[in-house]
């Protein structure tokens, strides 16, 4: 005889109310950092495969704030991670994210016990009861099996749970348990990360006491290193700054610019990366060029290209970040701990989208062997490059909306998503008028996939901003070229030329005068110390007193 089921059917739950966003926050650019990504495409342990240390542990943080369906898979990958470290503080609040995480998807899931049978699900016509806005039907697991037959009634709007009689309640679908607080190895890993830290500690002053400028930097960095594991990042970059009075070569230099730039990237203190990015790149061993013999330089300078591109992509300087990107060097792009080759194809392909023009964009881009190996790793990026250049414009913006989720969850692009795309699509505008006296509206309102009012809008913007010298018949839906004296326009440039060429010409005949006459001047002392003058200067400072 078959179990008897009981079957609750509730109405579905009410959406959350959506704020719409401030207008003013958008025409500032403003990055929203309280967005929320619904449908991803994202392979979350092969993404978190591409990155190390303590980047890993911060892009899945960032995928867990913004994407709800990966919250809890990016919060458990995490909290492995961060317990091949010492970092317990981080591990602490991991955990307690996964906690809330876990206690809201057990809330919103099945109740216990209780399984979700079906969406619209057929019942017999007998075996419903009707009363107020919970819907009970007592049903065998036969009556289920006829559930499609001709007199079933068939109920789209309800949602049912069907729970067997007689059987154990069990983790609800959806549920997540998460694991316990581990009290006892985060105790542990404090002690011993107290113990390698006094260790570590003793050995840096008797490496002091012994004068050994080598040793002395080794133990700062093995300082920085160890501060570094356990989340200290303020520390870690006083250390690894120390080690810059003990460095002996050039090499040493290097590691040290590196492994502050890391920090600062971490930090996200960008100005110091690009401090630390040009020292390291003035060494004799970068400045001299010799990477194309050197696979060690060349690792080198693609780590500092790449660390520089995302210092300039975050101040939203968009071209200089594309240049940085575009240098680096897919056979020694091992830089796990900033970002993975397929960043660098995706930063450095969209920024060149929203700054280059066609020519720069063939040349620099499209016809570079070096970057065309980075973009074979993400090919949608490739596809969307190719066909912006092919003036299909369509397709390309529709690429660009089929992976704008997975971008919003990069925690370095995310805040450049809205602007770059907007770039993208102004300058797909203009490059499609450019050729043209006049355009028809409606096709070109088919050829960017948008409606003629919401073209209009957008045509309008870019007059205003004098990006298209151009203007709009609104009765016939024609954008019409304003015409251009080409004759006029050209001896405004000669002038303008010829005005330059004079100030170059009479700023180089000064510094000759001034070198000839071997005028320095100096800043004046600090403190009060008295400068070192030369005879000339000297002599110079006399006449003026005199």
């Amino acid at each position: 005889m078959p179990l008897p089921l009981q079957v609750f059917n509730f109405q579905g739950s009410v959406e959350p109310m959506q704020i719409d966003a401030d207008p003013q926050e958008d025409q500032q650019n403003a990055p929203d950092t309280n967005y929320i990504v619904e449908n991803p495409t994202l392979d979350l342990e092969q993404y978190a495969t591409s990155y190390s240390g303590l980047m890993r542990i911060e892009r899945l943080q960032f995928i867990a704030e913004h994407c709800p369906q990966l919250r809890v898979e990016a919060l458990k990958m995490a909290l492995t991670f961060v317990q091949r470290t010492f970092n317990v503080d981080t591990y602490e609040e991991i955990h307690r994210k996964l906690t809330e995480a876990s206690r809201s998807c057990t809330d919103s899931a099945t109740p216990p016990g209780w399984h979700n049978y079906a969406m619209g699900c057929c019942l017999p016509a007998q075996s419903l009861e009707h009363g107020g806005d919970s819907r009970r039907c007592a049903v065998t697991l036969g009556e289920l099996d006829r559930a499609r037959s001709p007199q079933a009634i068939h109920r789209t709007d309800i949602c049912c749970f069907v729970r067997v009689q007689g059987v154990p309640d069990t983790v609800p679908e959806g549920g997540v348990v998460p694991p316990p607080l581990d009290s006892a190895w985060a105790e542990s890993t404090r002690k011993k990360a107290l113990l390698k830290l006094e260790k570590l500690d003793t050995d840096l002053k008797n490496y002091k006491g012994n004068s050994i400028k080598e040793s002395i930097r080794r133990g700062h960095d093995d300082l920085g290193d160890h501060y570094l594991d356990c989340g200290d990042l303020s520390n870690a970059l006083k250390c690894y700054s120390r080690a810059r009075d003990y460095c002996t070569s050039a090499k040493h230099v290097i590691n040290m610019c590196l492994n502050v730039i890391k920090v600062s990237v971490y930090l996200q203190n960008w100005s110091h990366v690009l401090s630390y990015v040009n020292k390291a790149e003035s060494t004799p061993e970068i400045a001299e060029q010799r990477g194309e013999r050197d696979s060690q330089n060349q690792a080198v300078l693609t780590k500092l290209k790449c660390a520089a591109g995302l210092a300039e992509l975050a101040s939203r300087k968009y071209k200089p970040a594309a240049k940085c990107f575009l240098q680096a060097s897919f056979d020694h792009c091992d830089c796990p701990e900033l970002l993975s080759p397929s960043n660098v194809a995706v930063y450095g392909g969209l920024c060149a989208l929203a700054t280059f023009d066609r020519q720069e964009l063939q040349r620099n881009v499209i016809s570079s062997s070096s970057f065309k190996l980075f973009l074979e790793l993400e090919p949608q990026i490739r596809d969307i490059i190719f066909k912006f250049y092919e003036s299909k414009y369509a397709s390309c913006l529709k690429l660009l909306d089929e992976m704008k989720d997975n971008l919003l969850l990069d925690m370095y692009l995310a805040p450049h998503v809205k602007t770059l795309y907007s770039q993208i699509r102004n300058r797909a505008l203009i490059q499609y008028f450019s050729p043209y006296v006049s355009a028809d509206m409606m096709k070109m309102a088919q050829a960017f996939n948008t409606t003629v009012a919401a073209l209009e809008d957008e045509l309008t913007q870019l007059i205003l901003e004098g990006l298209i010298n151009a203007r709009i018949d609104s009765h016939s839906k024609i954008l019409y070229a304003r015409d251009v004296d080409q004759r006029s326009t050209t001896f405004e440039k000669s002038l303008h030329m010829g005005k330059e060429f004079q100030r170059r010409a009479k700023a180089m005949i000064l510094r000759a005068a001034v070198l000839r006459n071997q005028i320095h001047v100096k800043s004046p002392p600090r403190e009060g110390s008295q400068g070192e003058l030369t005879p000339a200067n000297s002599q110079t400072r006399m006449s003026t007193n005199m």
